[in-house]
């Protein structure tokens, strides 16, 4: 059974920064692309970051462009978010998902694809 547990939500004073991590468990992850979303509440989910596992190809929403960086560690079946000169209007929960098609418009979730449970990112102003 796939499992994607997310880590590293907190709070942060804006400018700060936070790590994310996202494990993954079940199988091998080297053929998906996976990324990560955030969701506030009342609002519809929205795409933050994706990477091509194999070819680490990377996809952005622009709203974190040259403040958020993806990356993963194959060894250990792992991905991460790097979010750095945090503002207020990214708090949010964070998920992690797997099994994304995506296009230079960004990302979304495979009806086959997997969701993590979430972690809190609260960044005070």
């Amino acid at each position: 059974q796939v499992q994607l547990a997310e880590s590293g939500g907190a709070l942060v004073q804006a400018g700060g920064s936070l790590r994310l991590s996202c494990a993954a468990s079940g199988r091998s992850f080297s053929s998906y692309t996976m990324g990560w979303f955030r969701q506030a509440p009342g609002k519809e989910r929205e795409f933050v970051a994706g990477i091509v596992w194999r070819a680490s190809r990377t996809y952005y929403a622009d709203s974190v462009k040259g403040r958020f960086t993806i990356s993963r560690d194959s060894a250990k079946n792992t991905m991460y978010l790097q979010m750095n000169s945090l503002k207020a209007e990214d708090t949010d929960v964070y998920y992690c998902a797997a099994d994304l098609y995506c296009s230079s418009y960004g990302c979304h979730v495979s009806p086959s694809g997997y969701w993590g449970q979430g972690t809190q990112v609260t960044v005070s102003s």
